[in-house]
């Protein structure tokens, strides 16, 4: 299938679903509006109030404030899940020492752990950097400790028997290994990392998409939630091609799906 044919066939998904959307949220059906607009706004109130953000000026600061509050949390959370993953894929024994506390600790309800980062940090970003943190840590962190697990035995013999020392054996062997395990998981930390600011702004903040949502919610218009969401939703979409867009340069030797190597 062709790039224009998938998008083509993308687009055509969100017409289809916003034109449901539109024609069950404005006319009867068996004598009922299927989706009532006080629920669920319509296509037409969404895209007007998303407008008026952009042209008064208003979306900038909590579109500014999400962002910041979003890459902090995943590249501290990236970071910290890349060097644990890797430290304890290679050292088994402190891995199967802390294995009970490492699942433990991911068991934990991200919700609840939220009140506790603002008693702790207060209402600043650094709350809702913690909570997006705590999401994105353990997602990067499985990925990452796999994929060095996964590494073939008979290169791993093959490489020492031709003298690799451990720097090189990290360098040729083990990195490119978790390299595709961890940009699969920075993929799905992006919306998470997301997630923990905007529950956090949810939860207690003067700025950010949350916060916009929160206050939206907060006098029951249905359309500024709606919208908040769709710009929730362009944001990470937008976040999610910058890395994509540095996954390609950086795994530029991985052959393409159906492409045998040569």
């Amino acid at each position: 299938m062709s790039k224009f044919t998938l998008l083509l066939l993308q687009a055509g998904v969100a017409v289809v679903s916003i034109a449901l959307w539109y024609v069950l949220s404005t006319y009867k059906v068996l004598g009922i509006i299927l989706l009532p607009p006080f629920f669920f706004s319509n296509p037409v109130d969404v895209a007007a109030q998303v407008v008026d953000w952009f042209v008064s000026g208003v979306i900038w600061k909590h579109l500014w404030v999400t962002l910041i509050e979003s890459v902090l949390a995943f590249v501290l959370g990236s970071v910290g899940g890349v060097l644990v993953g890797f430290w304890f894929a290679r050292q088994p024994r402190t891995a199967a020492v802390f294995d009970p506390y490492v699942k433990m600790v991911n068991a934990l309800p991200r919700v609840v752990l939220a009140p506790i980062f603002t008693l702790w940090l207060g209402l600043g970003i650094w709350s809702k950097v913690a909570l997006g943190v705590t999401l994105v840590f353990f997602i990067v962190f499985f990925n990452v400790y796999q994929g060095v697990k996964e590494v073939s035995p008979t290169v791993l013999a093959n490489a020492r028997m031709l003298g690799m020392s451990e720097r090189q054996l990290m360098r040729h062997v083990y990195w490119p290994s978790a390299l595709s395990w961890m940009f699969s998981s920075l993929h799905t930390s992006i919306g998470f990392a997301v997630v923990g600011a905007v529950v956090g702004e949810y939860l207690g903040a003067a700025a950010g998409l949350g916060y916009l949502i929160q206050q939206a919610d907060g006098v029951f218009d249905s359309a500024g939630v709606f919208a908040g969401m769709f710009v929730l939703a362009a944001f990470v979409i937008a976040i999610d091609t910058v890395v994509t867009l540095v996954e390609k340069r950086l795994l530029v030797w991985r052959p393409a799906v159906g492409e045998a190597r040569p």
